[in-house]
């Protein structure tokens, strides 16, 4: 087996797995997607919430892919600074956008589904503000990394930027336990067994697996417009010191 370095460090094992593996997770997410939403759907209206708990089949999966993509983006940080693998770098800029796309779908569903359930669209909870805080160091790694031309300082000032955004993380996690929040707890990942029936958590898993098929698609093809960018731009170097 590969270690992972080694494997970040060969863009050519990377670009011919990337071939058949980005177009493969791109038809297991629309597969998975569209049954989760389907069953969804199809679920029976919750006595307290009523139709609007459908939200949830949307909402909830995007806010654990805000924090799944920016624990990748952390981790290709991390060997960026500490290997300088270049494909690690690309992995992390990568990443950022759609970790970005995923943290703003968790918040606007979530601010439609609030206003029904708790009488406003936004509120200073706990859980909310963590997760806008993710969504801002989202957007700043992007806005350091188009700021420097260098791409050796990008590389090195955003992966900085990213670890320290990780503190977030586990405030976003345990923030309903940590403080009075309006967000209920742990509902599916518990010791005993999901809070909730199988018509509402078979879906909702489903759905969540779909967006993290959809994610690894789209990395996978960013990665690799990367990969081709700073190679055309190597070329482009080169043909200008001949």
């Amino acid at each position: 087996m590969i270690p992972a370095p080694a494997f970040l460090s060969n863009p050519e094992r990377f670009m011919a797995f990337s071939r058949w593996a980005a177009p493969l997770f791109g038809v297991l997410a629309v597969l998975a997607i569209g049954i989760g939403l389907w069953f969804g759907f199809a679920a029976p209206e919750d006595y307290q919430q009523g139709d609007t708990v459908r939200m949830m089949f949307i909402h909830v999966p995007a806010a654990w892919l805000s924090m799944f993509v920016y624990a990748c983006l952390a981790v290709a940080s991390l060997l960026a600074l500490v290997f300088r693998h270049v494909l690690a770098d690309a992995a992390a800029q990568a990443a950022a956008p759609l970790g970005a796309a995923f943290t703003f779908l968790a918040l606007a569903t979530g601010s439609l589904w609030g206003r029904p359930m708790w009488g406003a669209w936004w509120v200073w909870d706990a859980r909310l503000t963590s997760v806008l805080v993710l969504f801002l160091f989202y957007v700043a790694y992007i806005a350091l990394r188009a700021s420097l031309d260098d791409e050796q300082k990008a590389s090195r000032a955003s992966a900085i930027l990213a670890l320290v955004g990780a503190v977030n993380l586990p405030i976003v996690h345990w923030s309903v336990e940590w403080w009075n929040s309006l967000h209920q707890g742990a509902s599916v990942f518990r010791g005993d067994g999901p809070a909730m029936p199988p018509a509402y958590w078979v879906p909702l898993i489903l759905v969540a697996l779909g967006y993290m098929a959809a994610f690894g698609s789209l990395w996978l093809v960013r990665i690799r417009g990367e990969v081709w960018r700073r190679r055309a731009d190597a070329a482009a170097l080169r043909a200008a010191r001949a």
